[in-house]
């Protein structure tokens, strides 16, 4: 069970979150079912923000001090640095995809958070520091269109600021108005008035304004909309993530719980098996079976997430996704067996 110190909810929203990311890089097999396109646009529209939101909600205690900076070595460089490289190859030995270089200098697929939320985790102490660097936050990301060049993902970090900031400055007793009964009454319409927006996303925006990495020079939209376009995208997940993490119970819901602190492994995990699952022909059947095949693969995105934070996957996983903080707890075990007092 998830320890009593942590807060269920967060654990709850982040399994989520996590099984969003999972389906939304699924669908990538599905392109051929017209449904595909509007259930990858109606979670981009906010899941990508509520996933920023909780980053920056745990990123509070973020300082720049020998512990935590060595953490963030060890849980999110190194990772990087490791799993950059493995995905990549993997995706051009086994999945036969023309990926293009340099590696960890533009993250690929799946990488860029990594990457992305290391940058946005160094300048916390700063962003944290008042309320100001919200509406700031703002303007860097409608001016972050402007940057074209995708080295470290630095349009997603602009693009995605504001988001990470606010969760860094939202308190616990901000977050429980969204148990607030007006709150979750009217949580379901706005999902629902988002899914009709997604239906229609390429006449009011663009799909490439979902994923906050594209320049507004490549992006079909009238140079004196773009700006307010992009502040409609950000509205409308800001909206969006607030609305479905109302949603999500409160209460410790045992395994999934559970589940939900094991995100990590979820995350540079299931590209590997989704590229495998391509390079076994899932793809062509989709194609002549768009209906059913959107159906299973959405349905199989979510039990790939369940089944990689099952606590035996995970036992056997874990140790990947952070191997020098593994090293030295199994040492620290080790020494403290060394050490124990034997009867005799």
């Amino acid at each position: 069970m998830a320890p009593p110190s942590r807060d269920p909810w967060l654990d709850n929203v982040k399994m989520v979150l996590v099984t969003l990311v999972v389906v939304g890089h699924a669908i990538g097999l599905v392109e051929e079912s017209a449904g595909s396109h509007w259930v990858y646009d109606f979670i981009y529209l906010w899941h990508i923000p509520a996933f920023v939101f909780v980053s920056g909600y745990l990123s509070k205690s973020f300082e720049w001090d020998p512990r935590r900076l060595k953490s963030l070595v060890y849980t999110l460089l190194i990772p990087y640095l490791l799993f950059e490289p493995a995905l990549f190859y993997f995706r051009r030995g086994v999945a036969g995809e023309d990926v293009q270089g340099p590696i960890w200098l533009v993250p690929h697929w799946t990488m860029w958070y990594l990457i992305v939320l290391l940058m946005w985790r160094l300048v916390t102490p700063i962003l944290k520091l008042h309320w100001l660097f919200l509406p700031l936050s703002v303007i860097v990301s409608l001016l972050g269109g402007l940057w074209t060049d995708t080295t470290l993902m630095i349009p997603r970090f602009l693009g995605l600021l504001p988001f990470f900031v606010l969760g860094l400055h939202l308190k616990p007793r901000h977050l429980k108005h969204l148990d607030d009964v007006w709150v979750r009454l009217a949580a379901v319409p706005m999902l629902i008035g988002i899914g009709v927006m997604a239906v229609y996303t390429d006449t009011w925006a663009a799909a490439a304004l979902l994923w906050y990495d594209t320049g507004y020079s490549d992006i079909p939209i009238d140079d004196e909309f773009v700006f307010q376009t992009r502040l409609t995208v950000m509205m409308v997940g800001l909206v969006g993530a607030f609305a479905a993490m109302s949603l999500v119970p409160r209460r410790n819901l045992g395994w999934f719980t559970t589940m939900g602190t094991a995100t990590m492994v979820v995350y540079l995990f299931h590209g590997f098996v989704i590229k495998t699952v391509k390079a076994l022909g899932w793809p062509d059947f989709t194609a002549a079976h768009p209906v059913s095949g959107l159906v299973l693969t959405v349905v199989g995105a979510v039990a790939l997430a369940l089944l990689l934070a099952s606590p035996p996957v995970r036992r056997v996983l874990e140790p990947f996704t952070n191997p020098l903080g593994y090293v030295e707890k199994r040492r620290a075990v080790s020494r403290e067996a060394g050490s124990a007092p034997t009867s005799g």
